[in-house]
């Protein structure tokens, strides 16, 4: 902070934000789908390029290397910075929401990208293992329990800062509480459509007819 209340905004953080921002507008669903020979995912399905969307190609390894290639973008930069004397805990903040926002938004894409579960995956991997482990476990039972991706999307991000204000764990990440409420908020803002969907009964889920 400086003498008027502000952060400092060194030019490397501002390096380290934008960089991350570019990281993450690379769609790995886009680049692994014309690595193997496959429609590009916006032009199917829900046209999302994410790894749920690749999937339908029927192609599970390109699937598996896009939920792969989206969750390390987010992980990476995040890990990095929260190494010892790696960064500064509000520009690592700051890292997340940047590379979160470049998977929604990329710059390479006009601004049309994904909905980000693999990307925000990997940012709670960064910063809690456990928290990543938990809301995967939701997403899974939920999936499980419905066939729906979405769904399961939904019900996991609304859960995350719920799971990270439990258990005493907001006193340990109470530094990461705006990293959590962002990435819930897009999550479920990014999944609106579907939830209408889910609403009028016509979502797609996988083994549904």
């Amino acid at each position: 902070m400086n003498e008027l209340g502000f952060i400092d905004v060194s030019p490397i953080a501002l390096v380290q934000i934008v960089a991350a921002y570019i990281l993450g507008s690379i769609a790995f669903g886009i680049l692994i789908s014309k690595l193997f020979g496959l429609p590009d995912p916006r032009t199917v399905g829900s046209g999302n390029p994410g790894a749920t969307n690749v999937l339908r190609s029927g192609k599970k390894s390109a699937a598996a290397l896009t939920l792969l290639g989206d969750a390390f973008k987010g992980w990476f930069p995040v890990w990095f910075l929260m190494q010892p004397d790696g960064g500064l805990m509000w520009v690592t903040s700051a890292v997340a929401i940047a590379v979160f926002l470049g998977h929604l938004y990329p710059v390479f894409y006009k601004f049309k990208g994904g909905k980000g579960v693999a990307t925000a995956l990997g940012i709670l991997l960064a910063i809690s293992p456990w928290l990543a482990l938990l809301t995967m476990l939701t997403w899974g039972l939920v999936f499980a329990a419905t066939k729906y991706s979405s769904l399961a999307a939904i019900v996991a991000s609304i859960l995350l800062p719920i799971y990270a204000g439990s258990l005493n764990w907001f006193e340990a990440y109470r530094d990461y509480e705006i990293v959590f409420v962002f990435l819930a908020v897009m999550l479920v803002w990014r999944h609106r459509t579907n939830i209408q969907k889910l609403l009028n009964g016509t979502e797609s889920g996988f083994g549904k007819k």
